[in-house]
């Protein structure tokens, strides 16, 4: 039996890292091949893990071309995705073939703000709104702690939310072209050590769950959390008979009793197929926090019978992507962003279309195959 102490992260060179793993190994008599098989130096993941052994690796396939008409990403997209779940890479393409020879996608960034939404204790309502009141007055003391902390972040909003003697802050921020989500973290701890000392009111916690970070929240569905994306196509009918088997009126049916209705009665906050499948695979592929598939999940997605032509469109409130820092600094996960031409600074908005679109292309591609009777012979066929 092997001495716990073995276990400890005594560093993150590939020698500290072999003898974690054989401590692993010897202490569970488990064997570690395939984990203890990677191509990069841990000190790259240094930032990323800690007590590292190995790497769990998922298979990588990409789909498309999709063609994409958007506000930041334009022209024809590869798009990586990594995932376990037979048929889906496939179905995916097959949705971005139709958008793609239906004219592309639209897709527009609407909004771009990751939060941060603390808790305060207060004497009570008088006290919450004399707390709020000095925030209303004294905003350049509050952007001067937000600066202290960051030179890529900025405060966009401070939303209050009284109840009682608690007093929730929600914090809005431009976090450049990271997720932000540590940047906007440490800024908000700032403020609230200002606003502490100028008021009086104690903040119980920088994080009171109001923000909201990795849980399906009303809040987030209806004013968005990262970046608000909209993404829409409208397939020919003839299209939609030919390739996807079906038509726009049956699509459309689906949809509605489906996503809508269904997700209704079963008191979902997502209006969707799956669009956090889809999400979940580009996220691992890229380095994105997977736990934010959550946010991804309260998708609505919309379709209309137009003259026999369909039109689809899904509204995603809460894409939480960045394309520098965290995981985005691997390299598999970097290779992955640079297919997209994603990868480095000035390119989280276009990745968040791309997002978006290929969140479409699932869409399409399931509803489709659901309204033709044909999803369950296609996982069977693939996999699943």
């Amino acid at each position: 039996m092997v001495d716990r102490k073995g276990l400890k992260n005594r560093g993150r060179s590939r020698a500290d890292v072999d003898d974690r793993r054989k401590a692993v190994s010897d202490l569970t008599e488990t064997k570690l091949d395939a984990i203890g098989d990677y191509s990069f130096d841990p000190e790259t993941a240094s930032k990323n893990i800690e007590n590292m052994i190995g790497v769990t690796q998922v298979p990588l396939g990409f789909a498309g071309p999709i063609f994409i008409r958007g506000d930041y990403a334009g022209g024809p997209f590869l798009v990586p995705m990594a995932t376990t779940e037979g048929a889906l890479v496939a179905s995916v393409s097959r949705g971005m073939s139709v958008i793609s020879e239906s004219g592309g996608a639209r897709t527009k960034v609407l909004s771009d703000a990751m939060t941060r939404a603390p808790v305060f204790r207060t004497e009570g309502i008088d006290h919450s709104v004399k707390v709020i009141n000095w925030i209303c007055e004294n905003p350049e003391a509050i952007d001067d702690a937000v600066s202290a902390t960051t030179k890529h972040g900025r405060l966009l909003t401070i939303e209050p939310f009284p109840n009682g003697r608690n007093l929730f802050l929600r914090f809005s921020y431009d976090t450049g072209d990271a997720m932000g989500m540590n940047m906007a973290t440490i800024a908000t701890e700032a403020v609230c050590r200002l606003i502490e000392n100028e008021t009086g009111a104690v903040m119980i916690s920088v994080s009171g769950n109001m923000c909201t970070d990795k849980k399906p929240a009303a809040i987030n569905a209806m004013n968005g959390r990262g970046k608000t994306v909209l993404a829409e196509a409208i397939i020919p009918g003839a299209l939609v008979e030919s390739k996807l088997h079906t038509t726009a009126a049956s699509v459309t049916e689906t949809n509605i009793r489906k996503n809508l209705i269904g997700s209704a009665m079963a008191g979902s906050m997502g209006f969707n197929a799956h669009a956090a499948n889809m999400a979940a695979a580009v996220y691992i592929a890229t380095g994105q926090d997977p736990a934010h598939v959550v946010e991804a999940s309260l998708c609505m997605t919309t379709c209309e019978d137009v003259e026999g032509d369909l039109y689809i469109a899904i509204r995603m409130p809460a894409v939480e992507v960045g394309t520098v820092g965290g995981g985005t600094r691997l390299p598999s996960q970097s290779e992955a962003l640079e297919i997209m031409g994603c990868k480095g600074d000035g390119k989280a908005r276009k990745f968040a279309e791309i997002v978006a679109a290929t969140v479409l292309a699932g869409e399409l591609s399931t509803l489709a195959a659901q309204a033709a009777g044909q999803l369950g012979s296609a996982h069977k066929e693939l996999g699943r």
